[in-house]
């Protein structure tokens, strides 16, 4: 990928805030801050999101994770928890087009920072419930 802003970023082309790397991630700070500590872990390897990861770059990935929110916690002493987000596709809030993972660290419930978790419980029947599990581990392989 050529044009890819994080792939610029991991090759040293365009400068970050970089807080780790290793053979299969790098890890920097968001610009946008949503709070203190907000940092993005990306694959080096490009991949556009979730839909593109083998096994292994998954384990690779996902495995940094811990690592990375626990020097977060222990840098912002105040931290009372932590958001992991990962949007894959426009319609899910991905605006970068290289798969990347958001951890935001939370302050109060007042730190510019939220989301809202629609409950159709109600809605759905238990045999509609049955029919949308099984159409999930029906093409599972």
């Amino acid at each position: 990928m050529t044009d890819c802003i994080f792939c610029k970023i991991i090759n040293q082309e365009i400068p970050s805030y970089k807080v780790y790397e290793d053979e299969a991630v790098y890890a920097f700070l968001d610009l946008s801050q949503v709070t203190p500590g907000h940092t993005l872990v990306v694959p080096k390897k490009h991949v556009t999101d979730i839909f593109e990861y083998d096994e292994d770059l998954a384990k690779e990935v996902f495995s940094r994770i811990p690592k990375i929110a626990r020097a977060i916690e222990k840098a912002f002493p105040d931290c009372q928890g932590m958001n992991i987000l990962n949007n894959n596709k426009e319609l899910a809030y991905q605006s970068v087009f290289h798969s990347h993972i958001h951890l935001i660290p939370r302050y109060s419930k007042e730190d510019d920072f939220s989301i809202h978790f629609g409950n159709h419980q109600e809605e759905l029947t238990e045999s509609e419930m049955t029919a949308i599990a099984k159409k999930i581990t029906d093409t599972l392989a």
